[in-house]
């Protein structure tokens, strides 16, 4: 017998969203480790809204709704808000009821700028950590650091001179939204140039031969036992921001006791590999003996820890892997050094909240 297709609105529903939500769906984890993170926040939370006033996006909701923006690679704020609308899994992972409104994409934003003047995502990436940390997952003497490239939300048609005269002398463009530009002949460079867009971009290529770019540069300290992120901080681009960046996050390291260093080719200078043994810190950084010499030698080298390190060491791309694809970092969608820095800083901790996850459900 053939079925019925008219329908008819029901008044009621009777089944709650939690009901609806299997038992071993895999944002549960996550949820029930984001309520123990917030009830250990909620007091920073306090110190941020006034006690007067309009109610305001709850902190815990917001943040649950920015973890589904990373988690699910949802490109915008306002298409977040779509979802919220009608999807009954992101609304219960947030914490709202079946006719509660959702929010405007612009309030929404506001919200969310506010907690980046309270540093809260720093702050969020350190509870994440102490929740590993409870669970016997960091080590605390191995170590990789590495760096990659973030392409800014900049055309190359913005970066242009900073010098006002020579900017303005060029013709009248042909189309004042989207000019036609030839850069033939043209000399470029961070120097004499500057986004008008963004201006903390630079131009920059990450290898040789490869296009060079406007964008920051992110860096991650990563623990080699579980390949989960200890630190990360975004700069920008230069040639030895790498380096740069990789003492600053471990002098930020809470215990200064030895450990060992990881890293790729890029990091064997003989200033850096000094820093390191200065700072209590083995360097076991990849040699690069082309047309060179190392600056890590048989000292270093002899040692069958080293080996593991190298090995080791080459997780750290499964982290940027996931943050490009799934945390939509390969090209950022936000301007602005401090914005950016924030949004890699929560991504990271997302990364690390699926790791977590994934490694309770192995044991």
């Amino acid at each position: 017998m053939r079925g019925d297709n008219e329908q008819q609105a029901g008044m009621y529903s009777y089944i709650s969203p939690e009901q609806r939500v299997p038992a071993d769906h895999p944002l549960r984890p996550i949820r029930k480790m984001t309520d123990e993170i917030f009830k250990q926040l909620s007091p920073r939370f306090d110190k941020l809204y006034s006690r007067v006033g309009r109610p305001s996006i709850a902190p815990e909701r917001l943040l649950r709704a920015l973890l589904l923006q990373v988690l699910y690679s949802v490109r915008s704020e306002r298409m977040l808000m779509e979802q919220l609308s009608y999807n009954m899994l992101f609304r219960w992972f947030v914490g709202l009821n079946m006719d509660d409104a959702v929010w405007d994409a612009t309030t929404f934003s506001k919200n969310r700028d506010r907690l980046l003047r309270g540093e809260i995502a720093e702050e969020f990436f350190a509870a994440v950590l102490d929740l590993a940390r409870g669970k016997e997952l960091l080590s605390d003497e191995h170590f990789t650091v590495d760096g990659t490239m973030v392409e800014g939300w900049a055309s190359l048609k913005s970066f242009q001179p900073k010098d006002e005269a020579e900017r303005t002398s060029n013709d009248k463009p042909d189309d004042p939204g989207n000019p036609t530009v030839n850069f033939h002949g043209q000399k470029r460079s961070n120097k004499t140039h500057q986004s008008r867009t963004d201006a903390d971009l630079r131009l920059f290529k990450k290898t040789k031969g490869s296009e060079a770019k406007l964008a920051y540069q992110g860096h991650v300290l990563m623990e080699n036992r579980n390949g989960l992120v200890v630190n990360a901080t975004l700069t920008i681009a230069s040639g030895t921001a790498e380096r740069e960046a990789a003492l600053a996050l471990i002098e930020q390291r809470p215990q200064k006791m030895r450990m060992t260093l990881g890293a790729d080719k890029a990091y064997d200078t003989k200033d850096f590999v000094a820093d390191l043994r200065a700072c209590q810190v083995t360097p076991h950084v990849a040699q690069s003996n082309k047309n060179r010499r190392s600056a890590i030698d048989a000292r270093t080298t002899r040692h069958p820890g080293y080996q593991v390190s190298q090995r080791k060491r080459k997780r750290v791309e499964e982290i940027f892997g996931w943050l490009k694809t799934v945390g939509l970092l390969r090209k950022t969608r936000h301007r602005g050094l401090a914005l950016v820095g924030w949004i890699f800083k929560f991504a990271t901790a997302a990364y690390n909240l699926v790791r977590i996850r994934n490694l309770a459900e192995v044991t």
